[in-house]
């Protein structure tokens, strides 16, 4: 048996060729992202492996599986909004994600720069850049007075409504389905009793069309001024425009962006001294109030681990004719 692995990361090897010597399979890699130029590179394997930000350019590419007698398409992450699933379909392709790679890194990644933005470190920081180690309008704020508002609890969302619940804090929760399991820790809201009411405002909802540009303008304009919003989630979720205009008006009082529209052109990548042609990210960047990291939320030795081991354990029951632990539906 013989697996390709697109776009793999140097920090992705130790668990790929231990899970490659563990199985007695061939695991092959490349740094390339999956698409109708490097499609090409899978042919004589019996499976596939990818994970990127990009969509898949092109439905040539699942012609192309299907030809070289490919049955499955794993994908080592959560979201798979970068596969076309009905052409994957048409061509008797097995969709697989990781869903769970671990909720805990994503929902401690929150905490930690909830953390940042309610002590205002952020801005301790830039001023200490200059020197300026005054403390006059700087004031914090201890979590257990706060509300949290978690849009999206689901297997994220809910760990970190756990883990806020656990330091004192009031935690609502805004989710199309409502689990009971996580009753005692949270309250169910509406969305825009959420964000009227919420001190730090924590994104986790799955990306499809209604939660695309789930926060724009007008509920900009319902959250507190001295609210902070985090997003480890995915960038569309945000609309971008809006979330500058928001922060220029003073409108919110900090932000923590992991996930941002746009993104593949420079999470990941060494772009020093180069020119970034995303205005929109620039003008962000620009601002005092924000904390801006590459998608890293997922990024623990933990995750990295899952979602190689989950990804191939999946590909190798569909090549043996067996069923997926984690088909996309």
């Amino acid at each position: 048996m013989k697996i390709l692995m697109y776009s793999v990361r140097d920090d992705e090897m130790p668990a790929i060729n231990a899970w490659a010597k563990r199985n007695q399979v061939t695991v092959a890699t490349n740094q390339e992202d999956m698409s109708s130029q490097t499609v090409g590179l899978a042919q004589g394997y019996d499976g596939v492996v990818i994970v990127q930000h990009a969509a898949i350019d092109s439905a040539v590419v699942y012609q192309k599986l299907h030809e070289y007698g490919i049955k499955q398409l794993g994908l080592r992450s959560a979201g798979y909004d970068v596969v076309d699933l009905p052409a994957a379909k048409a061509n008797d392709l097995i969709v697989t994600n990781v869903p769970a790679y671990s909720p805990r890194s994503v929902a401690e990644y929150s905490l930690a720069q909830t953390f940042r933005l309610i002590r205002n470190l952020e801005l301790f920081d830039a001023r200490g850049a200059h020197q300026d180690f005054r403390w006059g309008g700087l004031i914090a704020h201890e979590i257990h007075t706060l509300t949290i508002g978690i849009i999206g609890a689901g297997r994220i969302g809910g760990t970190a409504a756990r883990l806020f619940h656990a330091l004192g804090a009031t935690v609502l929760a805004n989710d199309l389905v409502e689990n009971d399991d996580l009753k005692d820790v949270l309250t169910y809201v509406d969305k825009e009793t959420l964000l009227k009411k919420a001190d730090v405002v924590d994104l986790h909802p799955d990306l499809n069309p209604s939660s695309t540009h789930l926060l724009s303008t007008a509920e900009f304009q319902l959250m507190k001024p001295s609210a902070v919003l985090i997003n480890a989630s995915r960038g569309p979720v945000i609309d971008t425009k809006a979330l500058v205009t928001a922060l220029k008006e003073k409108q919110l009082a900090g932000v923590a962006i992991d996930a941002i529209e746009g993104e593949q052109e420079f999470n990941n990548f060494d772009l020093t001294g180069k020119t970034i042609k995303n205005q929109q990210f620039v003008e962000l960047q620009k601002m005092p109030n924000l904390i801006l990291t590459p998608h890293i939320g997922f990024y623990t030795n933990v995750a990295v681990q899952n979602m190689v081991d989950i990804s191939l354990d999946d590909a190798k029951k569909i090549i043996e004719g067996g069923q997926a632990t984690h088909p996309v539906e």
